[in-house]
């Protein structure tokens, strides 16, 4: 699961930044101990002697380091032991003077070995989780504010269900595509139904829950995403090119693409063509899409190709919401 590169990029930061101010906080506070108890000064000077130091001095005097290596170790321990003991008698934690790591599995680099450590995931996820938010209130859009009142429990013209009905099985779908990520058993997800019926809000949902399990997601409109395709494809501007190739790599290649209002962009051969690219490679690596749409299945047929329009009836679970749209209800109620 790889994040795009300016998310790891800032993360990198924020952990080298952690890193430094707690170095600094050490430095400062080993400063202060020092001034107020030399005895600590002493002891760690004396601790300064390594055991590689042990050895080398026994190989010059051609005799078996093991003993020199023992006594050291019997040294340090208990000089350790004493500086634990100045420290609390002045009021300081123990291990005031330790500066072991704050992750000890990568020691604060963020990896460990060619995976990444949790500790820097963590940070990744907290800045895509804000990046996102800078598209989608992710602070509003959660499975738990999600509500079923604005959803009649009356029968719908034409549907088996009601709305209520059909929409407490979308969020269960929803909800547990979310938190069963990768597990679950739709891969791929197509919300489609009229405007003001919630599907931005629950694909909102799923960002928001998949990003917090620090899985790469990335959220766009299908207009700002066939743009970039077009931007790499025609712009004569090298700069320009280079950061739409950039984009599009990252539609291409997070686990979670999120691609809202498909429909809303003009439906131009070369559209066509990079919509298909698009979700063709997706599939072929086994990549997550959910995709929403005004669209129905009908106008989808019509609209796209039917190379396109195969590949979403055949690989997406398709969720038709009906029901009023709840936004002019919500208004009403004002």
């Amino acid at each position: 699961m790889g994040f795009e590169a300016s998310v790891l990029r800032r993360a990198t930061r924020r952990l080298k930044e952690q890193r430094e101010r707690r170095a600094a906080e050490a430095q400062r506070r080993r400063t202060k101990i020092y001034e107020s108890i030399p005895q600590a000064a002493e002891i760690d000077r004396r601790l300064q002697s390594t055991v590689a130091q042990a050895v080398s001095a026994a190989l010059r005097q051609g005799t078996d380091p093991a003993p020199a290596i023992a006594a050291l170790r019997e040294e340090n321990l208990t000089l350790q032991a004493r500086r634990r003991d100045l420290l609390v008698q002045h009021g300081w934690p123990p291990d005031a003077l330790d500066d072991g790591p704050a992750c000890p599995k990568c020691r604060d680099s963020g990896w460990v070995g060619a995976n990444m450590c949790t500790c820097l995931r963590e940070l990744c996820t907290q800045e895509q989780i804000q990046e996102l938010s800078k598209l989608l209130d992710l602070g509003e859009h959660s499975f738990d504010r999600f509500s079923l009142d604005y959803y009649s429990p009356n029968p719908w013209p034409g549907e088996n269900l009601s709305p209520r009905e059909n929409m407490t099985f979308i969020y269960e779908v929803c909800l547990n595509y979310a938190r069963r990520f990768g597990k679950f058993p739709f891969k791929n997800l197509f919300l489609t139904g009229a405007p003001g019926l919630g599907k931005t809000f629950l694909s909102a949902c799923i960002a928001r829950t998949v990003s917090e399990q620090g899985v790469s997601v990335v959220y766009d409109t299908a207009v700002n995403i066939f743009a970039q395709f077009e931007e790499q494809k025609f712009s004569r501007d090298r700069l320009d090119a280079e950061g739409a190739r950039d984009e599009t790599r990252r539609y291409l290649g997070c686990d979670l693409l999120i691609l809202d209002d498909l429909g809303s962009e003009l439906a131009t051969p070369f559209v066509q063509s990079a919509l298909y690219t698009l979700l063709n490679a997706r599939l072929m690596a086994n990549k997550r899409t959910v995709i929403s749409s005004n669209l129905s299945m009908d106008e989808v047929r019509r609209r796209y190709t039917g190379q396109i329009a195969s590949r979403l009836e055949g690989e997406y679970r398709v969720l038709i919401f009906f029901g009023e749209d709840i936004r002019l209800l919500r208004k009403a109620r004002l």
